[in-house]
């Protein structure tokens, strides 16, 4: 096994009702594998396209992993469409039956005719039993070809994925250069600078074997250290190589290892470990900052709680903001950001209080508050402070900046990092 082909199906993904993020996901998957994904399809909810599509995979590659089409519904064709190109029965699997039954039953769903055939399979196939959904995978090797057949729906695909399909994949490609990876979040520094100026050149490391990326999100810049081999030891030591001069050039923006790991997750461990709590008052965030610490299990550990104190007479009523500060000042302003921090911790009863208050936009800026200004305020028993970032025009992309610049911003004083995320001044209290 060496090549795959990946297709996509559903009129969905075509249209832009849904954004098509399997196929990235499963073409890395395989990539790190040590297989070259020659092609990515994606095709509607049509027979005759669908059929031209599998048999195109199937004449040029030696894997064909297909998603979606696998629903009860009459446009779901997938499993008519293989069986019908490999000469396959569709046959009832009764462990799906049952399962199916017994989903349905505990959520008062009636079950129809229709979701009978949900537990259809091909019967030359394994079937791969999900326990994330009602559609069973299959997997089976027709005319030199393996073919892995999946849900659509991105936990259910990456459950059968991670559960069944990869291992099975591994034993194929066994003895064959793999690619391995490293990752490290760094957070509060952008992408150029964190390459350009802190990490500097990195060409004493890569030889052709070895790779960097650098890949932003809105919490963070991850870097990917990858390399192929066969030698897991060997490509590990190159691999460490590289990691250690990122450590030694750019360790403080550091937030920890991982290709999941979240800037939420990083500070989560952190407080857990010093046994510390926080609270928080937000406004221009409306929760976006607490629901971004309690995706986090366990997080329950060091969450105190939070407000969202969006209206001003909340700020004043539940968090003691003073009406005149907030008519002298605005809401957007130092003062106010100070206010609410202090008032989450104390009143939350919490060893640390973060607030927000800001213009997310796009309208309500003056010459004097732009569109994108936010406050972002921190209270302990030791420090108290906000700081001021000017962010975009774009409502979305400054609440996710803000949740990220506050949570770069507990982390870096709990660990006295100096500056500030990007650089942002500090306004003592």
């Amino acid at each position: 096994m060496r090549t795959a082909h990946i297709i996509t199906i559903g009129h969905e993904l075509l249209i832009g009702d849904t954004v098509n993020t399997n196929a990235s996901w499963i073409g890395q998957q395989l990539t790190d594998l040590g297989l070259e994904v020659v092609q990515i399809q994606t095709v509607g909810d049509d027979e005759q396209r669908l059929r031209d599509a599998i048999e195109r995979g199937r004449s040029d590659a030696d894997l064909l992993i297909t998603t979606g089409g696998l629903g009860p519904t009459h446009d779901d064709i997938t499993k008519k469409v293989v069986a019908e190109l490999t000469g396959a029965r569709m046959v009832v699997h009764e462990p799906t039956l049952k399962f199916i039954k017994k989903v349905f039953e505990k959520r008062n769903i009636p079950f129809t005719e229709s979701n009978y055939q949900q537990a259809e399979v091909l019967d030359k196939a394994e079937v791969l039993f999900n326990k994330q959904g009602t559609a069973p995978g299959m997997w089976l090797h027709e005319d030199g070809v393996y073919i892995g057949i999946l849900p659509g729906v991105p936990q259910e695909m990456k459950h059968l994925m991670r559960e069944k399909i990869l291992s099975k994949i591994g034993d194929l490609t066994e003895g064959r250069s793999q690619r391995f990876s490293r990752y490290l979040l760094t957070a509060g520094i952008g992408e150029s600078t964190l390459s350009d100026r802190v990490i500097g050149s990195l060409g004493d490391y890569l030889d052709g074997e070895v790779a960097v990326a650098y890949l932003p999100s809105p919490q963070g810049v991850r870097i990917r250290v990858s390399a192929f081999g066969r030698d897991k030891s060997r490509v590990g030591k190159k691999l460490d190589a590289v990691c250690e001069h990122i450590y030694t050039q750019a360790g403080k923006y550091i937030v920890g290892e991982g290709k999941e790991l979240t800037l939420s997750e990083g500070l989560g461990r952190l407080l857990r470990e010093r046994h510390l709590s926080i609270a928080a008052a937000e406004s221009c965030t409306g929760g976006l900052l607490m629901d971004t610490l309690t995706d986090i299990p366990g997080s329950s550990d060091y969450i105190a709680g939070g407000v969202v104190a969006y209206a001003n007479r909340i700020k004043t009523n539940l968090l003691g903001v003073d009406e005149k500060d907030l008519a002298t000042f605005g809401a957007v302003s130092k003062t106010v950001a100070l206010q609410m921090a202090e008032a989450a911790g104390r009143r939350l009863e919490a060893d640390i209080g973060v607030s927000t208050t800001g213009i997310a936009g796009p309208g309500g800026g003056t010459p004097e508050k732009p569109v994108g200004t936010v406050w972002i305020g921190y209270w302990s028993g030791e420090r108290h402070f906000a700081i001021r970032a000017l962010l975009t025009n774009d409502r979305l992309i400054n609440k996710e900046r803000s949740v990220a610049i506050a949570l770069e911003t507990v982390r870096r004083t709990l660990l006295d990092i100096e500056p500030m995320p990007y650089g942002l001044e500090v306004h003592p209290s």
